[in-house]
Parts: structure tokens; C-alpha cells; sequence
């Protein structure tokens, strides 16, 4: 790739399969978190696309989410060729969605860059980002070697993954690269505090990038069952195939390609970014993220506090009044209602796990 721009092979695979259940009531299955308007234009999948214009071509991004949703993300991003909006039949987490877009890219490009992207995260400093995925693109151009995106701790945070450094990384296009030597994933309070003082450790953002050959032989080895199916899969025709598509894929292992892959594989780089990311994963981060009135509540206009402190209101037909009430999340939708602690909002998944269960259906 010498002479070339990093991105003249570079493919875009943007992950838009899951459900966002913390953020239930707002978000359910056929309008999960990918498809809310949280922050500034579009919603969150619709601006992980737009962050790639002028870096990756429309006809080099694909698209994976799920059936019950398909036809909403095809609307959202008509610039992409629906043969590339996938509709994954069943959820089986990021490990067999990239082992299928692999072979998808190498069917394509011999040289085919991959760039795994999830749909659900802020990127709050564009320039950086494109900086990033540029130096990410030149390190992972090498055959045999895996990156990923490393964010460096503000917070002993115990939601993220962590990736345990080396002492001494190399500088490419102005980032600094280091090898990697352990993923670690959502440590308990006091182990996040270790690792944040000690300055060895980054957050895992979940961004991977590899040529599509290079994760292809690291399936060979680490997963040789799946690899064994992926490879028969694309013999078949690949997603292009629906009939065979439909009934291969619920076959596949449910596993993140953090633990089938990345965590077995040799040669791991991480760019330490500073781009202003986040993952979006509860209300409370949505709250910590938007803008508040001057007794630090978020809420719409049409709504009165009254000594109330720390709220976060979302209602986008009724007025709600809120009097004597301190760092809730309140969310309401036309057939649900949500009352939580803000500290506690992460647990707001808990809801839709009793609701599976349960029901009412309709809730979910």
C-alpha cells in the first residue's frame, strides 16, 4: 500500500444489530438505540456513516443489523446499496457478523481493509477520529496484524473493556501505537482503580481493524469450527444467498470477536485516541452528555422543576413537573413510563429482562 492512500482498500463494517436495552422505554426492539436521536443531527447509526464520508465510499460500507429493523436502516442510509444492509436472521454477537463481512471484502478485494464500527457511540472531535482511523489503516495494513481503538482512561469505569499496554509504543501519522498485551473485560471498582493509576491500560472503544484475509486465518486458528462454516457459508454465496444466509447463520456460536478472537491472536496494536468518544450506555451518560439548565437538570421545555436538582427528564407529549426530586432519569413514552435513580441506570436493562419473561410483549 505503499504510496498510497491507507484507505484506497479500506471497507467499512458498521455493527447495528443490537437492542440497546438500558435505554428502555425509549428503545425496543424495532427502535433500538441505534435509531434514537440522542445527540445533534441523525440518529446514532446515521452519524457513524456520515463520520466516514470522504474517508470510504458508500459502495465499500456494510451495513449488519437485524430483520426487524432492516427496512428502517435501509431508509436511514439510502446512499448505501441495499445488497450491502444485511439482515441478520438471529443475533450471534460481532464474532460471526465479521467473519461473514470478511469473506464478504475478500470476495471483493484481495487487499480489503476492514474497519469494525458499532452504531452506538458519540464522537465528539471528528478531525481527531479521521487521524486515528488513518494511522489505524497504515498499522493494520501488515498481513498478520490486528488493531484495535484504545481511548486512555479518565475514570476508574468499570462498564468498559481495558487493554493492557506495553511500556513503549511508536508514534504513526502522529499517534501514538502500542502492542497490546491483554484485553480485560469490565473489572470490578478496585481492579478499574489499578488499572487507570498504573497508566498501562486503555479502554477497548470495540473499533477493530484488520486486512479481511488477516481475520480470516486468525478464525483458522482460533475458532476452527466456525471458520469450517464461514468458509461454507461464502462457497454458498455468501449473504447474497438469503435461503442458505437464513439457515446457516442461527448456527453460528452466540461470541463477541473480543473473546473468539482478538483475546487468542497475536500481533494486537492499539492507537491511543483522544476524539471525544463514548459508548452511550445508559441515561446517565446521555445525561452527563447533554445540556442542563442552571440547577443541572436536562429536561424539555415544555416541563417545570421546582427544587429539583440533577434530573433528567425526557417527554415528548406530556408536560411533566417535577417538585423536590434529586438525580432522576425519567423517561416517557406512550405506552411506558420510567422512574430511576440516575446512579443506577445501567440496571435499567433488568426491565427488559423481566419483561421477556413476563410480558407484556408489546413493552418490548
Amino acid at each position: 500500500m505503499t504510496g498510497k492512500s491507507p484507505f484506497a482498500h479500506a471497507y467499512a463494517v458498521v455493527m447495528a444489530g443490537g437492542s440497546g436495552t438500558r435505554f428502555w422505554p425509549l428503545s425496543r426492539r424495532r427502535h433500538p438505540k441505534q435509531l434514537l436521536e440522542l445527540f445533534g443531527r441523525g440518529t446514532l447509526l446515521e452519524q457513524t456513516v456520515a463520520r466516514l464520508n470522504g474517508l470510504i465510499p458508500p459502495e465499500r460500507i456494510y451495513v449488519f443489523t437485524n430483520e426487524l429493523i432492516w427496512r428502517e436502516v435501509c431508509r436511514r442510509l439510502p446512499q448505501i446499496p441495499r445488497a450491502q444492509i444485511v439482515a441478520e436472521p438471529a443475533g450471534r454477537n460481532t464474532a460471526p457478523t465479521l467473519g461473514v463481512a470478511a469473506h464478504e471484502i475478500l470476495g471483493r478485494d484481495p487487499e480489503g481493509l476492514m474497519l469494525a464500527l458499532p452504531s452506538d457511540q458519540v464522537i465528539a472531535k471528528l478531525a481527531a477520529y479521521r487521524r486515528v482511523l488513518h494511522a489505524a489503516c497504515v498499522v493494520a495494513s501488515a498481513e498478520g496484524r490486528s488493531v484495535v481503538i484504545g481511548l486512555r482512561p479518565t475514570r476508574p469505569e468499570t462498564g468498559f473493556g481495558y487493554l493492557r499496554v506495553g511500556p513503549r509504543g511508536v508514534h504513526v501519522r502522529g499517534q501514538e501505537v502500542f502492542p497490546v498485551k491483554k484485553f480485560t473485560e469490565k473489572p470490578p471498582l478496585a481492579v478499574a482503580r489499578r488499572y487507570v493509576a498504573s497508566r498501562r491500560y486503555l479502554w477497548n472503544s470495540g473499533m477493530f481493524i484488520w486486512r479481511a484475509s488477516t481475520l480470516l486465518r486468525n478464525f483458522d486458528r482460533a475458532q476452527p469450527r466456525m471458520a469450517q462454516k464461514l468458509a461454507r457459508l461464502a462457497e454458498a454465496g455468501g449473504v447474497r444467498a438469503q435461503q442458505v444466509f437464513r439457515r446457516l447463520f442461527p448456527q453460528f456460536k452466540k461470541i463477541s470477536i473480543d473473546y473468539a478472537i482478538m483475546e487468542k491472536s497475536p500481533d494486537i496494536h492499539a492507537v491511543a485516541a483522544d476524539m471525544g468518544w463514548n459508548d452511550v450506555g445508559s441515561w446517565s451518560v446521555v445525561y452527563d452528555l447533554s445540556e442542563k439548565d442552571g440547577d443541572k437538570n436536562v429536561r424539555p421545555a415544555a416541563s417545570l422543576c421546582l427544587d429539583s436538582r440533577g434530573n433528567m427528564i425526557v417527554a415528548k407529549r406530556s408536560f411533566v413537573a417535577a417538585v423536590g426530586v434529586r438525580d432522576l432519569v425519567i423517561v416517557e413514552t406512550d405506552d411506558a413510563l420510567l422512574v430511576a435513580a440516575r446512579e443506577r441506570s445501567q440496571e435499567v436493562g433488568k426491565v427488559v429482562q423481566e419483561l421477556e419473561e413476563e410480558g407484556p410483549a408489546e413493552l418490548l
